[in-house]
């Protein structure tokens, strides 16, 4: 289970590489026992584009709300710009990506 916070400034948290290339992020709380399972802000960098890894799947509940930005479905053929929110659950088919100018998201992942 992820651990209690009372409010802090995230914009105190640093910034750190993922092992996507292009896509840095702010880890606001991660659960030690499930690493996968997190809140945080990602920041995709502009002109990524995440069609080599094909459509994506995985196992946990995945909410994203856009903040800044826009992000194009290649599979879709649809561009989402702030102000837009996705929830997926556990196997929904999503992606693959690309974006243009980049893109901030706030991103919440749980098992259901």
């Amino acid at each position: 289970m992820k651990a209690e916070y009372e409010f802090f400034a995230a914009d105190e948290v640093q910034w750190t590489e993922t092992e996507q290339v292009g896509v840095t992020e702010r880890v606001l709380s991660r659960d030690p026992e499930d690493p996968a399972i997190l809140t945080r802000l990602a920041r995709w960098a502009p002109g990524l584009d995440t069609s080599f890894d094909g459509v994506i799947t995985h196992d946990y509940v995945e909410e994203v709300y856009l903040l800044d930005g826009e992000l194009h479905d290649l599979t879709l053929d649809r561009t989402f710009r702030a102000g837009e929110f996705a929830m997926r659950r556990p196997g929904m088919r999503h992606g693959p990506y690309r974006t243009a100018t980049g893109c901030l998201m706030l991103e919440t992942r749980y098992r259901p």
